[in-house]
């Protein structure tokens, strides 16, 4: 069997950019474990490593937004304040060669104010989705979470937000 010679540099382009995207798409899911390790001990040279310096991160936590790796774990920060052991557990991660979406499953103890809220003793466990954009040096630049019910909540004034 004879192949034409165009028909085999068609296949291995296409082949050789199958690859990279693959590459990209492991590199991602690899971060994002990184990431998951970065959020559970406020790991500083993590943030840094992870997250591009003018990523720009909108949270309950401040009225402004939020930048870089530093603002990102003061999200975290202001989480352990009133749930001290909180912890992010990836339970479900899909990505592809620009972004990634992972389930996570938040747990802790609310041990200390939360939003005006005193501490209640109670534990928590919550199912949370966030998606997750990367640059080309493979930075989160971006972090969108999806807010399911509690939007719905916020949108008809049954919780402040």
């Amino acid at each position: 069997m004879h192949l034409n010679p165009l028909f085999m540099i068609i296949l291995f382009c296409n082949l050789q950019e199958i690859g990279e995207i693959m590459n990209l798409i492991e590199r991602n899911i690899e971060l994002m474990k990184k990431f998951e390790t970065m959020i559970n001990t406020a790991d500083e040279k993590l943030a840094e490593e992870l997250v591009d310096n003018n990523a720009r991160f909108y949270t309950p936590a401040s009225p402004e937004p939020l930048f870089g790796g530093e603002g990102y774990l003061s999200v975290v920060h202001w989480m352990r304040k009133g749930f001290s052991d909180v912890q992010w557990h990836i339970t479900d991660l899909v990505a592809d060669e620009e972004k990634a979406a992972v389930k996570w499953d938040l747990t802790g103890t609310h041990d200390g104010d939360f939003m005006g809220i005193k501490p209640t003793g109670k534990k928590i466990s919550v199912c949370v989705m966030n998606f997750y954009y990367f640059n080309k040096e493979g930075k989160v630049t971006n972090d969108i979470a999806a807010e399911g019910m509690i939007g719905i909540l916020r949108g008809i004034g049954a919780i402040k937000g």
